[in-house]
């Protein structure tokens, strides 16, 4: 199956329940296994402001930023205000947009796809579950070493249980709007330790707020 895991394509994230979320910045939007379970996406929490749980992370930014799978630009755009070099990469062309219309910088780009400043970003972020990015978090770590610079960080969300998973999932909005089918991976902080020294990284810290779980990893 591993041979099977490969990032989705651009036009999964395209799909008009995703698409149109970020439009509207409303859900309800929702990851669904092939099984029926359903996995809730944050749609309002994404389109908002920062959040408190979200300055925990804007607080340990260091150097230029990364964010891999940026969303709607939350973060990229507080960034930028706090006087940080910021990039967001995201697949779907409105949520670049979005980023872009919040004051951010944004590429529409697959994170496996060339970057500016290969190897030389100070903090890499995969949030809101971006750890899942193509159903193989060894090949997004590894490629998150290759983007980060010697002494750099990368903060990682992961999912608040024990759980450790790659699965086959589409997006739906509930509605019967609903997208290609895609690998996903969802990981806890157990599993995202034993990825991370697999692939180079040493954890540094992790800490929780608000209900949401955070790990610091560093090359």
């Amino acid at each position: 199956m591993t041979a099977q895991l490969t990032e989705p394509t651009p036009g999964t994230w395209q799909a008009d329940p995703y698409a149109d979320a970020l439009r509207t910045g409303q859900g309800p939007l929702y990851l669904r296994r092939r099984d029926g379970w359903l996995l809730p996406l944050e749609v309002e929490r994404w389109c908002a402001e920062p959040d408190a749980a979200d300055d925990t992370l804007l607080a340990r930014c260091t150097g230029p930023v990364l964010d891999i799978g940026c969303g709607p630009g939350r973060l990229v755009a507080a960034l930028a205000r706090l006087g940080h070099t910021a990039l967001g990469v995201d697949v779907t062309p409105e949520a670049v947009s979005r980023t872009q219309r919040a004051g951010g910088s944004a590429l529409c780009r697959s994170v496996f796809d060339p970057l500016p400043r290969e190897g030389g970003w100070g903090t890499v972020l995969l949030i809101d579950g971006n750890i899942g990015i193509g159903g193989d978090p060894a090949a997004l770590l590894r490629r998150a070493a290759e983007l980060t610079g010697p002494g750099g960080s990368l903060l990682v969300e992961v999912a608040d249980s024990d759980v450790d998973e790659r699965v086959e999932v589409y997006v739906e909005d509930g509605n019967g709007g609903r997208g290609a089918s895609f690998w996903w991976a969802r990981l806890g902080a157990r599993a995202l330790d034993t990825a991370a020294r697999a692939t180079g990284w040493s954890l540094y810290g992790s800490w929780q707020t608000a209900g949401r779980h955070f790990v610091q990893l560093t090359r």
